[in-house]
């Protein structure tokens, strides 16, 4: 999900007008091709942007797609062990020789199988060795995809750290974060490394579930509804305009024109995507609200190595009406500052259209279906394809220190590809 810092937000609106001006629509076709500006080159101090999202070629017949697929046999998430390299748990070199040895190896495993899990391993028990590990199987960090919207905390409190937050606070931990792949935008990691620190006391398992199962399960009516019509996100609200209501109605269209265009102006100049903003009302009093939507997407894409088809769909984390349903479950959202309260999404078709609650309950039904809870202990750390491998957090009581580092790629990635498409 987009997170925008909500000071950020009133000083775009309040003050950042004036010298910029609205990006042109970004669609998929023309959304790899887009380059960084020169004022976000500017910020990357020791890793490069998130990369650009590989949106792939449309596939011609999705059902057909679908029905292949069915007949493939996948594998997802393997375990390593310490134990099951012959290595004790605190061998702490030795499994950073393991790693190096076997590296691709583990990086041909996680493209394969979406996910691999490590077990047992004291090397990561440490960010440092946590490093040392990713660094040893030849991933290559970029930004955190959030980077040009939001600074997300990072785990040592340094701003240059590789080494993010994953949504550890204890404001957040009776919100349960629904299936999603990463990515903002414009911008996806093509992997990412989430490792435990320290596990909370109760729940807070980290969640995977394979893109490819979830492509495959989907009836076939569905996801050629949502694969000719595209999906849509809504990324924040701004509920600061009540006080429209208040002016005499014949000057209410020409405000909110006005302040629409505004805002449009300052939110598209702090982000490197198009942002379509829609008036439209929110909370129990039905105050004004101004929606922020970004460009429409496909739900389901061929993966950039093995050319796979995949759910690329964070219809999960997104949808209000699944999040409410999930509020029955855990309590209700705890939205304890002004950045909770923009930071709100939905989704829609790609041409503005609701989606059916029965759609909506069949996406989050075969979703569950295929979620696999990790309890990870302290040293754990799942390094998963951000394509393939959806991830999410369950609730939790107690303190939890997790974190995550986003990878642009990998050493032989491009040999991976090569390989793939000789098969």
């Amino acid at each position: 999900m987009v997170k925008f810092s909500i000071t950020a937000v009133a000083l775009a609106i309040g003050v950042g007008i004036s010298s910029t001006t609205a990006f042109s629509p970004v669609t998929p076709a023309t959304a790899s091709r887009r380059t960084a500006s020169p004022l976000q080159m500017s910020e990357v101090a020791q890793s490069p942007l998130a990369p650009l999202t590989v949106w792939g070629e449309k596939i011609p017949n999705i059902l057909e797609s679908q029905k292949t697929a069915k007949s493939r046999k996948i594998e997802f998430a393997p375990t390593i062990s310490s134990s099951d390299a012959g290595l004790a748990s605190d061998d702490i070199d030795g499994q950073l020789a393991y790693v190096k040895e076997n590296a691709m190896e583990i990086k041909q495993k996680m493209v394969d199988n979406g996910a691999v899990i490590f077990r047992e391993f004291d090397l990561m028990k440490s960010q440092e060795g946590f490093v040392q590990f990713y660094e040893a199987i030849g991933m290559n960090p970029c930004l955190d995809p959030l980077h040009s919207v939001s600074a997300r905390p990072t785990v040592n409190g340094d701003k240059n750290s590789p080494v993010y937050e994953a949504v550890n606070k204890e404001s957040r931990k009776n919100f349960f974060i629904g299936m999603h792949n990463e990515f903002v935008g414009t911008r996806a990691p093509r992997a990412a490394a989430f490792v435990c620190f320290k596990a909370a006391e109760e729940g807070g398992e980290f969640l995977i579930a394979d893109g490819r199962q979830i492509f495959q399960d989907l009836t076939p009516d569905l996801v050629e509804k949502l694969y000719d019509r595209d999906i849509r996100y809504s990324v924040m609200e701004l509920p600061f305009f009540g006080w429209v209501d208040n002016l005499p109605e014949f000057a209410q269209p020409g405000v909110m024109g006005a302040v629409k265009g505004l805002a449009s102006a300052a939110i598209n100049a702090k982000v490197d995507f198009s942002v379509d903003l829609q008036w439209g009302e929110g909370g129990y009093d039905k105050v004004k609200m101004l929606q922020a939507r970004a460009p429409s997407q496909p739900p389901i894409l061929v993966h950039p190595v093995t050319g796979e088809p995949h759910w690329f769909c964070n219809v999960h984390s997104h949808s209000s009406k699944l999040r409410k349903d999930r509020e029955s479950v855990y309590g209700a959202e705890r939205f304890e500052d002004g950045a909770s309260q923009i930071n709100k999404s939905d989704m829609f078709f790609g041409d503005d259209g609701d989606i059916s609650d029965a759609d909506l309950e069949q996406m989050d039904e075969v979703t569950m279906k295929n979620v696999q809870f990790v309890k990870m202990t302290e040293g754990d750390v799942v390094l998963l394809d951000n394509y393939k491998c959806m991830h999410g957090r369950n609730v939790f009581d107690g303190t939890r220190k997790h974190g995550v580092a986003w990878f642009e790629g990998w050493e032989g990635e491009e040999v991976m590809k090569a390989k793939a498409q000789q098969s």
